[in-house]
């Protein structure tokens, strides 16, 4: 089984769990065991962007993924708000005002740090078991609460009398058509996302972004080790601690292994160079966080 990520470059209209779809599909056309699959951080339909596919035993890093700090480049269209508040939405309130350059950028620090955010109506967090969307879409009115998350970057690529493109780094949990919105009514405007593409998840940016026709053509040649990077490619942050053969064995095993002189904090436990388990250490030795069984590569 192939374990590692596929780093999407998702196309609008495709939302993720299609996308995971297209990449198993993938799979079997280039002849791959069959493969658990699963993305890391869900991209909606009407964005592009950076999507990274788990395959294998990479998939037990997703929940990491999901926490990963991601970054997004976006276009508010100033005029009318929507109850989606993006353009798939209905026109739920107009204004007339059009901020200049000045007044946009002069209101970006208000929204950098850790800010108070009131997702979407239209949206797939949980009210009482059901998503938020779905309530809405039933005409329900949606009362959502006001959650902190933290914008550690934003400033402004281009502006024209209709419309700003700005560029965001946030924490998980971040909704940049709330981000829009708040921005939109801070200048005296309305406005809605027209535009959004996400340029990082975690480690992973457009540069190690591929297409779906690239993957399909490496999946028709039965070579999709040029569309996969390798499952340490979402370590690239956590130091990597080299361990024996015999202590990987026990941590494989979910053993905590004694005597370490490292670093306190998450470590990479490797075995010649392949990687035996997330671990975190501490004075009382190595606690296993993820183990990963790939001793079919190592052999």
């Amino acid at each position: 089984m192939r374990s590692g990520w596929i780093i999407l470059d998702k196309p609008v209209g495709l939302g993720s769990t299609r996308a995971v779809s297209a990449v198993k599909r993938a799979l079997r056309e280039a002849g791959e065991p069959k493969t658990k699959v699963g993305h890391g951080g869900t991209l909606d339909p009407l964005a592009s962007g950076v999507l990274p596919i788990a395959l294998g035993e990479a998939t037990k890093l997703a929940g990491r993924m999901l926490d990963a700090t991601k970054a997004y480049d976006f276009t508010i269209s100033f005029g009318g708000e929507t109850d989606t508040l993006d353009a798939e939405g209905t026109v739920i309130a107009t204004s007339d005002v059009r901020p200049s350059r000045d007044q946009v950028e002069a209101v970006l620090p208000r929204f950098t740090g850790e800010i108070e955010q009131v997702p979407p109506a239209y949206s797939a967090l949980k009210l009482d078991g059901k998503a938020a969307y779905a309530r809405a879409r039933a005409g329900e009115k949606v009362e959502m609460k006001p959650r902190r998350v933290t914008i550690h970057e934003l400033w402004l690529l281009d502006a024209n009398p209709d419309e700003v493109t700005l560029s965001a780094t946030v924490s998980k949990g971040t909704y940049i058509r709330s981000l829009a919105r708040d921005i939109a009514q801070a200048v005296g405007a309305v406005g809605h996302v027209t535009y959004l593409r996400r340029t990082r998840a975690g480690p992973f940016g457009l540069e190690s972004a591929i297409s779906l026709d690239f993957l399909g053509e490496a999946a028709k040649a039965r070579d999709l080790t040029r569309a996969v990077l390798p499952l340490e490619a979402a370590l690239d942050d956590i130091p990597a601690l080299p361990v024996t053969p015999d202590q990987a064995v026990l941590l494989r095993h979910g053993q905590r292994l004694g005597g370490f002189p490292v670093s306190p904090g998450l470590q990479v436990a490797t075995s010649d160079g392949i990687p035996v388990a997330l671990v975190e250490a501490t004075a009382d030795g190595l606690k296993v966080v993820r183990g990963f069984n790939l001793l079919d590569v190592a052999e």
